[in-house]
């Protein structure tokens, strides 16, 4: 089974997305599972992990309603407020849905990514470790000395890093990323999304060889178990086809991993890691 572990839909007139503009025209409109299906089919691809796009329990209620209207969507990782004193309250209603899947906490929007290392949010994170729960951790390359703070301070969190974290890709710039990203890889339960990448190059002029360093990173730190596929549509379409992004990982990854290995990369490791096969 094939499993595209990262992608969003939307429906603008919701009005939940203050960050699409039309300003952006390719990403202001709806997009529904129609849209992507076809896509999902050319590439063998049966399941998807939904995330929120917007920090509303409204949003989220949205794409868990979507969820089970289309066969495609495995699981919906949702969005609360850790920092909300009704916070479980609202987390076992969620639960209540048969395709919520976990959580994302959204560090990118942070304007002092330090609120991370506050005592609602290292309570809200003990509890969801606790609970097993998994959660997506959205977070930029320069935020990655608090999440490595709270990862010691929540060592048994089930997390993955969306986006390798968004390292400067367009700079061809390594460190002090990949330093601090063999930090988080110590921790056994947190894994990597091999995503968001064509967004982090040059836009207009990115080439294959951009991204291989990074790949490369990941899988030598995290190892193939830990690494999953998302394409990040539809966000990837500001620098790519889904075509695009899909052969932008798997030729990044020829050459290091067998036929074999590739496989769970696509697939099982989402699986596993969502507990999508209990």
């Amino acid at each position: 089974m094939y499993i595209d572990a990262h992608q969003h839909y939307w429906k603008i007139d919701r009005d939940d997305y203050g960050w699409i503009t039309p300003e952006i025209p390719v990403l202001f409109r709806d997009y529904l599972p129609s849209d992507l299906e076809p896509h999902l089919h050319r590439h063998g691809i049966s399941r998807t992990i939904v995330v929120q796009a917007a920090p509303t329990v409204e949003e989220t209620e949205y794409i868990l309603g979507l969820s089970g209207q289309a066969e495609s969507i495995a699981g919906v990782i949702g969005w609360l407020d850790l920092a909300s004193p009704t916070f479980k309250e609202q987390l076992r209603q969620l639960r209540g849905h048969r395709k919520f899947t976990g959580l994302r906490v959204m560090i990118q929007e942070m304007e002092d990514p330090g609120l991370l290392l506050t005592r609602p949010y290292i309570e809200a994170l003990s509890y969801l470790a606790d609970e097993d729960l998994p959660v997506d951790l959205l977070v930029l390359a320069d935020q990655l000395p608090q999440l490595i703070e709270m990862l010691e301070r929540v060592p048994g969190l089930r997390g993955v890093i969306d986006h390798l974290a968004k390292p400067p890709i367009a700079s061809g710039q390594l460190e002090p990323w990949r330093s601090r990203m063999a930090q988080i890889a110590k921790h056994p339960g947190i894994y990597c999304k091999l995503s968001g990448m064509v967004t982090e190059a040059d836009p207009q002029g990115w080439t294959q060889e951009d991204f291989t360093a990074y790949v490369h990173a990941v899988l030598e730190l995290f190892g193939p178990e830990r690494v999953m596929f998302g394409s990040d549509w539809p966000v990837c379409l500001m620098a790519a086809t889904y075509d695009e992004v899909v052969e932008v990982l798997r030729s990044a990854l020829q050459g290091r991993l067998s036929a074999e290995e590739m496989e769970p990369v696509f697939g099982a490791n989402a699986a596993g890691f969502y507990k999508l096969d209990k």
